[in-house]
């Protein structure tokens, strides 16, 4: 990790419905108000999903008030400052974040989180695989943010 202190971090996925919300919501967290975190999509979901906000409500963390934004939502974010730091969840937003890095000088960090959506099976099964999201994105952040 670089010696220059993060101000702002940026997590972006393809919806910003399940990886990208967590991660942010994990991020300020951890990191408090001293840094700014947002997320956003390739495209803006509807609804953040009912399994994410599940799983985080177990780990204190709210997600029920999160608006889904695309990466158009964020032109406000590159007037305040942009971001230091853009951490892509899914390899369809890499191209796209590369792109906007480019433009802010930030740095880019991939992290291959494994999309819960995917699972399929009873309510249990389902909430488990959003709850190994949700963990893995937390040590993530944890190697990231000792």
């Amino acid at each position: 990790m670089s010696t220059k202190p993060i101000r702002a971090v940026l997590f972006a996925c393809n919806m910003n419905k399940v990886r990208s919300p967590m991660a942010a919501a994990l991020a300020r967290a951890k990191l408090g108000p001293s840094v700014r975190v947002e997320s956003c999509g390739l495209q803006a979901a509807d609804a953040v999903d009912p399994f994410a906000v599940a799983v985080m409500a177990e780990a204190g963390l709210d997600l029920e008030t999160h608006e889904p934004q695309g990466f158009g939502d964020l032109a406000h974010a590159e007037i305040e400052g942009g971001f230091d730091l853009l951490v892509i969840l899914t390899p369809e937003a890499k191209a796209k974040a590369g792109a906007l890095a480019a433009r802010l000088g930030a740095r880019v960090l991939y992290w291959q989180v494994p999309d819960p959506t995917l699972i399929t099976g009873n309510r249990e099964q389902r909430l488990d695989a959003y709850r190994a999201t949700r963990d893995r994105l937390r040590r993530e952040l944890e190697a990231l943010f000792p």
